[in-house]
């Protein structure tokens, strides 16, 4: 019999096109899982008012074997995304918060827990090594470690590097593949388990390039790179915004990349002299603008 791929998915399609009594249990287990995670199956037949045959039944319409397989894999959602399901209605003071003091105040915590945290003087080998690559490819999966992969690309091509950002899994695998000695490739990933992540880091490594992770400390990719720059991730529980945790990789990456500037020293300011005259005769010319953004 098929898996179930996301049972409350399957629950909450069978709550709007099912039989009757198929959408009566549906509404009863979506609006109490913890309920229909632990009852018997005479206890659910009651509460719906249908028979115990009927309630196994609707556990095969949706692509379970009986009861035991639903609660296996109600339980399983639950654990993965009950907080998604069931949220705490926001309190008074939440309502009444602005939106702006809770971005930023979490923004400050995240960077502020990361920068305390930080093994600087693996920070600044990272950077040493990255000034004096051949090459460096930065890659990382997901919506959170891509933008980081990007952005180091783009901060490193202004000191003069050869760099190369890479968000296709495949495409990982590829220029790992054809990684060198004089590469160093930096790996982001705030889990530590995105496979493709995982597997091209392995593979530079086959071809002697040197491997970077900034991840989550004993994770897989934590394990498989040379060398790893820690980032725990600590969540608020407000699940209604984005997570801070990418703020805290920003501070990160502008750590890494001031180090590799002043690693390079002033053969970097031409460069940069570069992109500052060429971007300005584009707009106003405004020397307290950002380099180049």
């Amino acid at each position: 019999m098929k898996t179930p791929a996301d049972i409350i998915t399957r629950l909450q399609l069978m709550s709007q096109d099912g039989t009757k009594s198929d959408r009566r249990l549906a509404g009863l287990v979506l609006s109490d899982l913890d309920f229909a995670s632990k009852a018997a199956i005479s206890e659910i037949a009651a509460r719906v008012g249908v028979s115990e045959p009927t309630v196994t039944r609707f556990c095969r319409n949706l692509g379970c074997e009986g009861l035991r397989d639903f609660k296996f894999y109600l339980a399983q959602a639950i654990a993965i995304g009950g907080q998604y399901l069931s949220p705490e209605p926001l309190s008074r003071d939440a309502r009444e918060q602005r939106i702006a003091s809770a971005i930023t105040e979490a923004a400050i915590s995240a960077i502020q827990r990361a920068s305390e945290n930080l093994d600087m003087t693996t920070l600044v080998a990272v950077a040493q090594r990255l000034a004096t690559s051949g090459n460096v490819l930065c890659i990382g999966s997901g919506g959170i470690s891509s933008m980081m992969a990007t952005e180091m690309q783009n901060r490193l091509f202004r000191l003069g590097l050869p760099v190369l950002a890479q968000i296709d899994g495949q495409l990982q695998r590829m220029y790992a593949a054809v990684a060198t000695s004089e590469t160093t490739l930096v790996a982001f990933s705030v889990s530590g388990y995105a496979r493709s992540v995982i597997e091209a880091v392995q593979v530079a490594q086959q071809y002697g390039a040197t491997t970077v992770a900034i991840t989550a400390p004993d994770s897989a990719l934590a394990k498989a790179a040379d060398t790893v720059i820690h980032l725990q991730p600590l969540e608020d529980g407000n699940i209604y915004k984005p997570t801070s945790s990418r703020y805290a990789l920003l501070a990160i990456v502008d750590m890494i990349v001031t180090s590799v500037a002043e690693t390079r020293g002033p053969k970097v300011l031409e460069n940069l002299r570069r992109i500052k005259q060429s971007v300005n005769t584009l707009k106003v010319d405004d020397p307290r603008l950002p380099l180049g953004d």
